[in-house]
């Protein structure tokens, strides 16, 4: 009995460690790739894929939970991973199992914002002293000829009063209800080339409907929501501005390149930069207007209409 078991263990054995650090799609021959986020990562992912199948790849999305995604891609359980980034990620990078391929030429950034057509009233922009010394040109009636700054509820807690305050700015925070009231706000300054400041982020499909620029506050640091003593105000903490270092990236997993090596050589072309990014948002927002009964389609026809028409971008990363 014992001789038949210890035939039986060694060979199961062998089996078993033939398989560690093999990923799944290496069985199954399709590439799994993330979805996870927000807009523009759903359709980024929706792009990469289309990209891949051009080149004969089969695809199959995963749709997972943003904090189990990146141990998901180090287990194989998923190939790729679009608009990478934040702790968790930094974390399961430096525990192996993932591989990095690049940074894009875009970030996430969420601050004050203006349309371009500002500059020609206000110079010096985007400093945040010369917003300021503008000041009256922002103000609305009832704003005692404070610049006004449109922002999304108080629940957002942004902590832009306190910004404010702590930089000496001429400046009041007007709360709007949604995200949708702030557009609209926009759209009816813009119309008349009317000076505004507003909340925005990045990625965003507002990017791509007006060009504008983030107003360039003092560089942030973690003290600066922290220590008072820190800053250009040493009494008040948020003089400040938000951080503008958080890159998006893309990642496979460690054994993608030997799976799949056709594909990898396409995932190392890839860039998006952040207009590329604002535009997959863009689109998005375009065909919920125009094709509402099709909103489960939405990411799928959002990222064949960047595709349609950055043809000139991507060509070259088929090669």
């Amino acid at each position: 009995m014992f001789k038949k078991i210890a035939l039986v263990i060694p060979s199961f054995l062998v089996i078993f460690f033939l398989f560690q650090g093999v990923s799944n799609a290496d069985k199954s021959g399709i590439i799994k790739i993330s979805k996870f986020g927000n807009t523009s990562q759903l359709v980024g992912a929706e792009i990469i894929g289309q990209l891949l199948e051009m080149i004969g790849e089969k695809i199959e999305y995963i749709y997972s939970d943003k904090k189990k995604v990146y141990r998901s891609m180090a287990d194989g359980d998923i190939d790729i991973t679009h608009e990478a980034q934040g702790d968790t990620y930094i974390k399961e990078l430096n525990k192996g199992g993932i591989k990095e391929i690049k940074a894009y030429d875009a970030f996430l950034r969420e601050d004050w914002w203006y349309p371009r057509y500002v500059e020609r009233v206000c110079s010096g922009l985007p400093d945040w002293k010369a917003l300021n010394k503008c000041s009256e040109k922002f103000s609305r009636e009832n704003s005692n000829g404070k610049g006004l700054f449109f922002t999304g509820p108080i629940e957002w807690q942004n902590h832009d009063a306190e910004k404010i305050e702590a930089l000496g700015m001429n400046f009041v925070v007007k709360n709007l209800d949604t995200a949708k009231d702030i557009w609209k706000k926009l759209d009816e300054a813009a119309k008349e080339k009317i000076p505004i400041v507003i909340y925005n982020w990045s990625p965003n499909f507002i990017g791509t409907k007006y060009s504008g620029k983030f107003v360039e506050f003092p560089k942030y640091d973690p003290k600066c929501i922290t220590e008072p003593s820190w800053g250009v105000n040493p009494n008040a903490l948020y003089d400040c501005g938000n951080p503008t270092d958080i890159f998006l990236k893309l990642a496979v997993n460690e054994n993608f390149e030997t799976n799949h090596p056709k594909a990898y050589q396409l995932i190392k072309n890839i860039t998006f930069s952040s207009l590329d990014i604002d535009r997959m948002v863009y689109y998005v927002e375009w065909f919920k207007v125009n094709y509402t009964e099709q909103e489960g389609l939405k990411e799928y026809h959002a990222a064949s209409q960047w595709i349609k028409d950055n043809k000139e971008k991507w060509s070259k990363w088929i090669k």
